[in-house]
Order: structure tokens, then C-alpha cells, then sequence
């Protein structure tokens, strides 16, 4: 839900934080493929949003993740498919 700081404050008893100060979470999204982990981070972008780091190119696994206007970060991650999963994709 996207909800206002008044009506969020509704939901718990606790402070909200600022998390442009202090991390709250970090949440991490896997991706169908590179060419979406990078139109993720355009689009983010495009609506206001802001890196923190180049993506990362592990060979096996491509990240690369975004800032929302509040200051959460948002890590995105395409993993290859291992050998074993492809074969046995193939065999159904």
C-alpha cells in the first residue's frame, strides 16, 4: 500500500522513521532479465528516484537497484538459470 504519513501512522504505535537518515529495509526484487533490471532503474529514475551505485555485473547475476523519493532502497537482480535448471526445463 502507498499510504500517507498520517494514515500510516494509523498502522503502528511506533515512530516513523526517516529513511533518507538510517536504513529501514532493503528490499531486493528478482528480475525475468537484465533488459528489465535496467528499464526498472530508468523508470524509477525518470519518476524521481536516484542510484547509489553502478549496477554490478557478476557474471552469473546482474544488480543494479534504485532510491524512492522517500529514501528506500530497492535492489533489483537478474540470476542466470544454472545448467541443471535448464536441463531439466528441457526434459518436461
Amino acid at each position: 500500500m502507498l499510504l500517507t504519513y498520517e494514515k500510516f501512522k494509523t498502522f503502528t504505535p511506533n515512530a516513523i522513521c526517516d529513511a533518507t537518515k538510517s536504513t529501514e529495509v532493503l528490499t531486493c526484487l528478482s528480475m525475468e532479465s537484465r533488459e528489465k533490471v535496467d528499464e526498472m532503474v530508468r523508470n524509477a529514475i525518470a519518476a524521481g528516484g536516484t542510484t547509489y551505485k553502478e549496477p554490478q555485473d557478476h557474471g552469473f547475476m546482474y544488480a543494479h537497484g534504485f532510491q524512492d523519493l522517500d529514501g528506500h532502497i530497492w535492489e533489483l537482480v537478474y540470476m542466470e538459470p544454472s545448467p541443471v535448471d535448464r536441463v531439466e526445463s528441457a526434459q518436461e
